[in-house]
């Protein structure tokens, strides 16, 4: 058995949702799901691929921070698109749930204003990526909540440093740091917790999002 990490886009879940950011106890024959990026309303499903600010709002819905017009994704959404949004998210129309790790990595890339809408997908992810700088150690904490059957991994405390960061004028390669060396210890810490917890020692890193070879260095060092 394996404690795997599956962080991805967007995959069909067995509860109906949208997943991709996952932590499972598995095996060859079949799997736990042990933990999870808590769940965010994707309002127009695959749609928010494409245009991440859509996606960067519902995190900054769910984290209770409001739509001030002076964040980049807000700014770039119409006023008309951003009502439909609002009514969406409020109500679960054409929303699914998602609990995916590459969508909260291209809603961070449209919050510190590095694209709002991508001719691919990921495409906001890899220039944040491609933005870190070496000698930043801070991090952006996740908070863990949930029951000891299913840990959830909340975004929203991200949301929140990062929208002070950027008021601070912070430098958008730093609040990249920030961010990778974020998930790069939550990824630590789950695997500590859930260790202890079940008793397995292997650790899997799988999915698009740890084609991100320095999160991938990142977690691997601190693993």
């Amino acid at each position: 058995s394996v404690i795997g990490f599956s962080f991805d886009g967007t995959g069909y879940g067995s509860d109906g949702a949208f997943w991709g950011g996952e932590v499972l106890l598995a095996d060859f024959c079949g799997f736990e799901r042990l933990a999870h990026l808590k769940y965010v309303p994707l309002p127009g499903g695959d749609a928010a691929v494409k245009r991440p600010y859509r996606t960067a709002l519902a995190h900054l819905w769910a984290a209770g921070i409001d739509w001030d017009e002076a964040l980049p994704p807000v700014g770039a959404c119409p006023e008309i698109e951003r009502g439909i949004l609002q009514r969406q998210l409020e109500t679960g129309l054409n929303s699914v749930p998602t609990s995916s790790m590459g969508r909260l990595f291209d809603a961070v890339a449209a919050l510190a204003g590095i694209r709002q809408t991508v001719t691919f997908e990921a495409l906001g992810a890899f220039v944040l990526e491609a933005l870190i700088v070496e000698n930043v150690t801070d991090s952006y904490r996740f908070d863990l909540v949930g029951s000891q059957a299913v840990i959830q991994f909340d975004p929203a405390p991200v949301m929140h440093a990062i929208v002070d960061d950027l008021r601070a004028g912070l430098a958008v390669p730093v609040i990249a740091s920030k961010f990778h060396n974020g998930v790069a210890e939550l990824i630590e810490t789950v695997s500590l917790r859930l260790s202890t917890q079940t008793g397995v020692k292997t650790i899997a890193l799988t999915g698009g999002v740890f084609q991100n070879v320095t999160l991938q260095r990142l977690a691997i060092e601190r693993l």
